[in-house]
């Protein structure tokens, strides 16, 4: 029986044909790269972050990899603390040694390529205690590897873990762990928010009028981590459907453009989907980890520095974090 595949908003194709490899491969031997630029390291607050459970914190570990801190949870996006990926060894090590990583609620996987789910990673990450969500097709692999505290969701499902209402949203892109399971799971991102607020006084259908802002207290940011992902129309209806805060946004990974356009935003079409967002706070990722395109982590900091100016966007509304930097959510948020 053939199996399902899934496909992206308007059955945007990223499929690539042999000719096309090829073409990347003989302009690349063409093309003289300076990577003397490398992300700086910080000195993780370990001793901070094991007892922080009050303020909703952002650590970036490396490439899409975050170890967050949300309403008293410990949670883990796309965990890779792989030394290499396939013949590229990692540019810098992680920013929080993986021994270190406070035990774990929830893990969030986006997709299952291999630099967004390294199983090695997550075997040392996952415990009794600990709830893995992954894209719809997904699951079943997982258990079978010994994940059995697994939830699975479609794009605008979502499920509660301790308070948080995390629910999953559409990205542009593909996925493919083997030969044979080209898009037989999902992709996309993550929206985390607080339950209480979104139910008790959120304006959605099942929302309560008679529970008050004051009863439930200050409503935590609402973080969007988008995953992997090309441009889309799908930041735009994401945007409207959530009043994100802050979202971590991929801006590397995108030369040569014509082969990654489809997969891989840009560094301005990440700016564009985070204006289109309406989103306060966005942190770039998905750079200065792996070589994974042409491009190389000091041009896609420079190019988003210049489309920031160009569209005007204050320089404090973009947070570039280096690796085991952690960012304290609620102290850069924008006052209204």
């Amino acid at each position: 029986m053939p199996k399902f595949r899934f496909n992206n908003i308007d059955n945007v194709s990223t499929d690539k044909t042999l000719k096309q490899f090829r073409q990347w491969r003989e302009e690349r031997r063409r093309k003289i790269k300076d990577y003397s630029f490398v992300v700086p390291s910080h000195a993780p607050e370990l001793t901070y972050l094991q007892g922080n459970k009050e303020t909703t914190t952002i650590t970036w570990v490396g490439h899409s990899t975050f170890f967050i801190q949300y309403m008293g949870l410990n949670i883990v996006t796309d965990p890779v603390w792989a030394e290499r990926m396939a013949f590229n060894r990692r540019l810098t090590p992680p920013g929080i040694p993986i021994h270190d990583v406070p035990p774990l609620d929830v893990i969030l996987l986006s997709h299952s390529h291999y630099d967004h789910m390294h199983m090695a990673s997550l075997r040392k990450l996952y415990s009794a205690g600990t709830t893995m969500i992954v894209p719809v097709g997904l699951k079943s692999k997982m258990i079978r590897k010994g994940f059995h505290r697994c939830q699975e969701m479609n794009w605008w499902e979502h499920v509660i873990v301790g308070g948080v209402r995390i629910s999953f949203v559409p990205a542009q892109h593909w996925t493919r762990r083997t030969l044979m399971d080209t898009n037989t799971s999902h992709w996309g991102g993550f929206v985390l928010q607080s339950e209480a607020h979104v139910s008790g006084h959120g304006g959605t259908p099942d929302a309560n009028p008679e529970v008050s802002p004051e009863k439930l207290g200050p409503m935590p940011p609402t973080l969007y981590f988008v995953g992997d992902t090309g441009y889309f129309r799908g930041f735009k209806e994401i945007g409207e459907r959530f009043p994100i805060d802050l979202t971590l946004m991929p801006i590397g990974a995108y030369e040569p453009e014509w082969f990654m356009t489809s997969q891989h935003v840009t560094p301005e079409e990440a700016l564009q989907g985070f204006v289109e967002t309406g989103s306060k706070l966005m942190i770039p990722m998905h750079y200065g980890t792996f070589k994974l395109a042409d491009d190389t982590p000091r041009e896609a900091l420079d190019r988003l520095e210049a489309e920031r100016e160009r569209l005007g966007i204050a320089p404090e509304r973009i947070q570039v974090l280096g690796h085991g930097e952690t960012l304290r959510v609620e102290n850069h948020l924008l006052v209204p």
